[in-house]
């Protein structure tokens, strides 16, 4: 099998190829977008908070450190970019487009997950006291003590939102990615004892969890909301990653597993064809050997003919 020379994979070459081969999970991810805007139209659950229960929800209402238009260039942007500068490196399309599918898969997926969560569960945030009373007074229902919030709609239906922290599950489900694929590239497994190696593999994590913790001080969440937030995008992450590419750890780790397939296909490709040219050189040859053959019994035969006549002429001859 001839070594496949780097660039011989690129969009132009290949591009169009790997994007109709796939164009099912492009259609997917759509419908998952759709999923998510639709999630955060819907009213989440209101959950029953009573006056006695105020005195964990009343921290001051803050704005974000790390604002809502923040995470996508965190958890999207940021991995793509790698992503983008390992292309240009190798020119392979394949690790291209599995990279980014695998990367829009996993804030997507953990997107849906924790806006699901969050309206099924409506917990409220721990500034809830504040969005619930603007002006810091609080009424409550005479018999069921439940509140009776004045504020806006719209900040009262954002403060039932509280688990999980989705700030923290974006950033994790991306930056976690980021972190499997670095590890990937880098080899960061293969047993040589590089502790550096592992100091950029975690160093997406690490920027992932300053997204958590500023969602605490921000009094936008409880520990627990940032926890499981964590949680499901870090799984979420190693799922979409290993469902395109191989283990880091593993001898094939670098690559994508379409990239393996590829070859592996090119290989029987070639060895087939072999194979039917090797077949048909026989072939050939076999039908030169029995031409061959053919014409040597006809020239016996003639010469056979011609050394019989010539016998029967000399005995005529010795009777006369």
């Amino acid at each position: 099998m001839p070594e496949v020379q780097l660039g011989a994979h690129t969009i132009r070459s290949h591009g169009v190829k790997v994007a109709k081969k796939h164009m099912h999970d492009w259609l997917i991810l759509l419908l998952l977008g759709v999923m998510e805007i639709v999630l955060n139209v819907i009213e989440p659950f209101h959950r029953f908070v009573g006056q006695d229960m105020m005195t964990d929800l009343q921290y001051p209402l803050k704005d974000n450190t790390i604002p809502f238009w923040a995470v996508p260039i965190i958890a999207i942007l940021l991995p793509f970019a790698v992503i983008l500068v390992y292309y240009f490196i190798r020119r392979d399309v394949y690790d291209l487009h599995h990279a980014i599918l695998g990367l829009l898969f996993s804030v997507l997926i953990t997107g849906v997950i924790t806006d699901a969560i969050k309206d099924a569960v409506g917990r409220p945030r721990p500034d809830f006291f504040w969005r619930c009373f603007p002006d810091g007074k609080g009424v409550f229902d005479n018999i069921t003590t439940n509140v009776m919030c004045t504020g806006d709609k719209s900040v009262i239906k954002e403060g039932h939102k509280s688990f999980p922290s989705g700030h923290t599950s974006g950033s994790f489900a991306g930056l976690g990615f980021l972190s499997w694929y670095l590890s990937g590239k880098i080899r960061a497994f293969d047993r040589g004892g590089h502790v550096a190696k592992l100091c950029y593999v975690f160093l997406p994590l690490l920027i992932a969890a300053l997204v958590g913790v500023s969602r605490v001080d921000d009094y936008w969440h409880h520990w627990q909301d940032v926890f499981a937030g964590a949680l499901i995008g870090t799984t979420v992450a190693s799922f979409c990653y290993l469902q395109f590419f191989p283990p880091p750890y593993d001898m094939d780790g670098w690559g994508p597993h379409a990239y393996f397939q590829m070859l592996a296909e090119s290989r029987n490709g070639l060895q087939s064809d072999m194979n039917t040219n090797s077949l048909s050189v026989r072939q050939t040859e076999l039908d030169t050997v029995y031409v061959e053959s053919q014409s040597q019994v006809e020239t016996s035969r003639l010469n056979t003919r011609e050394t019989s006549a010539i016998l029967d002429g000399s005995r005529s001859g010795m009777t006369r």
